[in-house]
């Protein structure tokens, strides 16, 4: 299948936050700047949509009203050049953040694994969020099991339990419960 996307060329060399920001909108396909090298990649499919919306709903309806859980928004991570955006597949982040996501704005950011994306999402991403200073990082593996990760004092995640199946209780950084089951 190939897929076009409407992405102009870029501009040679790695890009600023303001070259990143110039760029049209392309609903075809995901961009992120990692270092300042663009990324593009596919939109997730079905299956993966559907985890990401079960969680949404999951997470608004337990949320204290004070924070809110947003699906695939820009967050910034680094500012600094080369910059880094990343598009999570959801932020949980207090209803009074910026227009314009930084980390510092997100408490918890949850990346749902799949096939393609299991390297990223478990090594580089994970260690981008801890270098961004994201408090807590969950991952939602292909099995249906949440791997919840907690930012130590060191800047290094460490994982809060053993990874959880079925009916999970979640207590940091606020009480959530999900059957996984279900997702």
């Amino acid at each position: 299948m190939t897929i076009q996307s409407s992405l102009p060329p870029t501009p040679p060399g790695l890009l600023t936050l303001t070259d990143w920001a110039a760029l049209p909108e392309d609903a075809s396909v995901r961009t992120e700047l990692q270092e300042g090298v663009l990324i593009v990649s596919p939109r997730p499919m079905k299956a993966h949509q559907r985890v990401a919306r079960d969680l949404t709903i999951a997470l608004a309806t337990q949320l204290p009203e004070s924070w809110e859980v947003l699906p695939e928004v820009d967050v910034v991570l680094r500012t600094d050049y080369p910059p880094t955006v990343r598009i999570p597949d959801l932020v949980v982040v207090p209803v009074s953040a910026r227009e314009h996501l930084r980390a510092t704005d997100v408490v918890v950011v949850i990346e749902i694994i799949s096939p393609g994306s299991a390297g990223l999402d478990k090594v580089m991403k994970r260690h981008e969020y801890a270098q961004a200073r994201i408090p807590h990082y969950w991952m939602v593996h292909p099995d249906r099991s949440i791997t919840t990760l907690r930012l130590g004092g060191d800047g290094i995640y460490e994982e809060t339990s053993a990874p959880k199946t079925g009916l999970c209780v979640i207590d940091e950084p606020f009480r959530f419960e999900i059957d996984l089951t279900r997702v």
